[in-house]
């Protein structure tokens, strides 16, 4: 009676530095074979550690410019040290179109950019349980300056404030309930009428009708509400 949407869902995750966001996208990509993610370009260098096609797509400051001007980008950003990160528009809709759920692992501003275009995009935000603990998580990498850290922590502030513009906030002080809830809103959004494309509900007559010609109930009485 009820026929869902053959799309796939655009899901946006957002969080604060050290928020643990990407571990919390690892556990639900490993979960649910109806979870994609889109990989992001960028124009910055490669890390130690990172492959290209699955951290990011890596490319070219000018090769970046060139897919602004063509329009390949569902949103993207440029970022302190002029680097440009990007979502890759096409990418994005064939994952759509196999009726993958696509998850995109953005900031505040792209979040803002992508929901003025698709209003039913559904955004989450990650929290860590406090800000203190966010500076023992900092600390504990031992591999920034004290300027970076309070760097982050100004942008994590800023951050923060955003939360209302968000659908669902979900605090990670516990990685297995972090990801249970995050499955749960999605179980939840996919209950929801707004996203069924299709209700075929039989009249009246067309239900009797049935029922006189199913044999397991010919015997049975038959009562019509008025």
């Amino acid at each position: 009676m009820i026929k869902q949407k053959k799309n796939g869902e655009l899901i946006i995750i957002s969080g604060t530095t050290c928020a643990g966001k990407g571990t919390v996208i690892d556990q639900l990509l490993k979960r649910n074979n109806n979870l994609a993610l889109a990989i992001s370009y960028t124009s910055r260098s490669m890390r130690a550690g990172e492959k290209n096609g699955v951290d990011y797509i890596f490319i070219t400051h000018d090769e970046f410019e060139k897919k602004i001007e063509n329009g390949d980008f569902l949103e993207y950003a440029k970022v302190r040290y002029g680097e440009y990160f990007g979502t890759p528009k096409e990418g994005v809709k064939k994952l759509l179109e196999t009726g993958k759920d696509v998850i995109l692992e953005i900031d505040v501003q792209g979040a803002q950019q992508i929901k003025e275009m698709f209003p039913q995009t559904i955004l989450i935000f990650i929290m860590a349980p406090s800000m203190s603990e966010v500076k023992r998580r900092i600390k504990a990498r031992g591999k920034e300056t004290k300027e970076q850290i309070l760097d982050r922590f100004q942008t994590a502030y800023r951050e923060i404030n955003e939360i209302p513009k968000y659908n669902y906030v979900v605090v990670n002080d516990n990685l297995e309930e972090a990801v249970s809830k995050v499955e749960a809103i999605l179980l939840s959004e996919k209950c929801r009428v707004d996203r069924i494309e299709e209700i075929a509900v039989e009249n009246q007559e067309e239900f009797i009708h049935e029922f006189l010609m199913d044999k397991d109930f010919e015997n049975e009485p038959i009562k019509i509400e008025e």
